[in-house]
């Protein structure tokens, strides 16, 4: 039963770690800078943590910028205001990753313009039906041979859409749940105390006030720990903060 809980707690706070700190903080908002060998060893270990449901970093940086600009509008990839439930809202969003993946939705210019990681080869790989199969196999291989009992299989759904999951977490509940510390004109919250299980990802409303800040908590009680873990890095010239978004 331990192996069972270390295993679903290092796949979700790694998965989510990489989430934050790679998809959305860098190669959405480009937060920060760091040398192209950095930046592939991020890119392949947000592919490996995440594993069946990797997240393609071009499909989810303009979904994302999309999302800032046209927050809780019906040009909105994924506001929670317009799908009677979160699973509608991750179908609908899974649609348009999708179309843009396979260049059947073409994101209007303004949302390439700034720099987004790529990597064909990897992306190739990592978002092909085999691939994620393996993953989702070896999930079930772990479970068989540590699983106390069948109960626990139930969090194997989980595991096969970790990505998908969390963001859709963090879009649902970061604009329906929560207090505001701005206005922003659209529906973003602070949803506490789940910001700190989320990693920073819940202080939506803060982040969608300064987007290219890396910090995204304002107040005594808000603790970003994503941005702990930037600030360590940056401590150490992995990365480096941009002035556009000051380290607060």
């Amino acid at each position: 039963m331990l192996a069972i809980i270390i295993f679903f707690l290092c796949h979700w706070f790694f998965s989510l770690f990489f989430h934050s700190f790679f998809l959305h903080r860098y190669a959405s908002h480009q937060m920060y800078t760091t040398s192209k060998g950095w930046e592939k060893t991020f890119y392949l270990m947000t592919w490996f943590v995440q594993g069946s449901s990797y997240l393609v970093p071009r499909a989810y940086a303009v979904m994302h910028r999309m999302h800032h600009t046209y927050s809780d509008t019906e040009k909105d990839p994924h506001s929670p205001y317009f799908f009677k439930d979160i699973w509608h809202m991750m179908w609908h969003t899974i649609i348009i990753f999708r179309g843009f993946l396979t260049g059947k939705n073409l994101p209007d210019a303004e949302f390439t313009k700034e720099y987004i990681p790529m990597w064909d080869k990897v992306d190739k790989v990592g978002h092909h039906i085999i691939t994620r199969l393996v993953f989702g196999a070896a999930y079930v291989a772990f479970y068989v041979i540590f699983a106390p009992n069948y109960w626990w299989f139930l969090l194997l759904p989980i595991h096969f859409l970790m990505g998908p999951i969390q963001g859709a977490i963090v879009n649902w509940f970061g604009h329906k749940l929560g207090y505001s510390n701005f206005n922003n004109g659209d529906h973003s919250k602070n949803t506490t105390p789940w910001g700190f299980i989320m990693m920073g990802e819940l202080f939506q409303n803060n982040h969608h006030h300064a987007k290219y800040n890396p910090n995204f908590a304002r107040k005594w009680f808000e603790f970003d720990f994503t941005y702990l873990i930037m600030k360590g890095l940056h401590y150490v010239r992995i990365i480096r903060f941009k002035p556009l978004a000051p380290i607060a």
